[in-house]
């Protein structure tokens, strides 16, 4: 890409002046704090608390599994007290609870810990997203895949910043990451104190009280796009594993493929993201990936039975597709989780999506590592095979969906109060 053309990407995806703009920087820091700490988080468990590997898998596991009832109340208190109140309160949260993990000295507390970081992350990815909802205006959609975008570029930021603490190895080098990720937070606060207030969405009152839980399409998705959620762990857990254990390829191949995966969704997000803005093309869009994803599982398998020159070659092309694939099913999961929620219950409907998104990957680890990986090639033609499934089902849950109220979310800009 050539200068000019980087600066005309650029300017497409750099949000108008106010309120949307003023989340492109929060957004941008809080991920670069994730991809701070994440990237490394098991090498600081592990190499200075001396936790062994068992007891971090069971104790980020117990903690998947208790972080995944904070979304659905903290999506109710947002849409009741407002979304950026709440968002705000569990910016506070997150930074109070990383902080914490520089207290931790056994097991038992660590999974304290990090069941009460896992449950403040769900239960701020609740209220962020009734946030963008109403930020979004008339098409938050579109909104969201800008600050994805962006959230990517953080992510690749922040693991550069990482990848040279776990050089340094020090343990000072490490705190230093848990430190960064917990400032992250209050500075995001920070930037997301210019973003105005929103008054609160009546709700009807001839609806009937019934949430989220009762609203069985708008569940179905939830359901699908937690399964299709296991395409990212593919890429970050299974494929790591697969080209140490089962390839000929050599061990920087996996630092490719995470650079490589992070560069494609960066430059093509918003792109592609543009063109998905309402339930139907979401559809479209989820089954495009189901498709995408049995083009790059199969690709991977093949690289087991090819020489350490031609397999790297094989496992990027193959991550790139895949990327694409990713790219439309975070499209079509921004275009259906929020165009099939209604105005004033944006924020539990966030929490519902997001149960069912952290439940795939609280079950993930043990789903590709046992039933996908443990079978070889076979493995990855039948994961292929099952995100081809699940894709198909996407047009059928939104023609299902919009058939059944609530209606489709439509932002008012008039709202906005300072």
């Amino acid at each position: 890409m050539t200068g000019r053309g980087l600066t005309k990407w650029a300017a497409g995806i750099v949000p108008p002046a106010g309120p949307q703009r003023a989340m492109v920087p929060s957004t941008f820091v809080n991920l670069l704090g994730n991809g701070l700490f994440n990237t490394a988080s098991v090498l600081y468990f592990t190499l200075v608390v001396h936790l062994t590997a068992a007891q971090v898998g069971i104790g980020l596991t117990v903690a998947g599994v208790i972080g995944l009832g904070a979304g659905i109340p903290s999506g109710l208190l947002a849409d009741r007290y407002g979304p950026r109140t709440v968002t705000l309160a569990t910016l506070g949260l997150q930074a109070v609870t990383m902080s914490a993990f520089l207290t931790i000295h056994s097991a038992l507390i660590f999974t304290l810990v990090a069941c009460a970081d896992r449950a403040a992350v769900s239960a701020n990815n609740a209220a962020r997203g009734a946030l963008i909802a109403r930020v979004g205006g008339d098409n938050p959609a579109t909104f969201r895949a800008k600050l994805r975008t962006f959230g990517n570029a953080g992510i690749v930021f922040g693991t550069l910043g990482s990848g040279l603490a776990v050089a340094a190895g020090t343990h000072a080098a490490y705190r230093a990451l848990i430190i960064g990720d917990a400032a992250s937070y209050v500075v995001c606060a920070l930037f997301l104190l210019r973003v105005p207030s929103y008054q609160l969405v009546p709700r009807p009152r001839r609806e009937r009280r019934t949430g989220a839980l009762a609203d069985r399409p708008f569940v179905a998705f939830a359901a699908l796009d937690g399964a299709m959620g296991l395409q990212y762990q593919a890429i970050s857990l299974m494929l790591p594993i697969w080209i140490a254990t089962r390839t000929h390829a050599p061990h920087w191949t996996v630092a490719a493929a995470f650079a490589v995966n992070s560069l494609v969704c960066v430059f093509l997000q918003a792109h592609f993201g543009a063109t998905v803005s309402n339930p139907p093309e979401g559809g479209r869009a989820f089954r495009r990936a189901g498709l995408l994803f049995l083009i790059s599982c199969p690709l991977i398998a093949t690289s087991a039975d090819l020489p350490g020159i031609l397999a790297p070659l094989v496992i990027i092309a193959a991550v790139c597709v895949h990327s694409i694939g990713e790219i439309w099913h975070s499209s079509a999961n921004i275009a259906l989780g929020f165009g099939l929620a209604p105005e004033h219950a944006q924020g539990e409907y966030q929490g519902v999506l997001g149960l069912g998104f952290d439940a795939g990957q609280a079950l993930a680890p043990v789903i590709l590592t046992t039933a996908f990986l443990g079978l070889g090639q076979s493995g990855w033609v039948l994961l292929g095979l099952c995100f081809a499934g699940l894709g198909s089902l996407g047009p059928a849950v939104a023609v299902w969906a919009e058939r059944t109220p609530p209606r489709p979310f439509q932002a008012k800009s008039k709202d906005a109060v300072c």
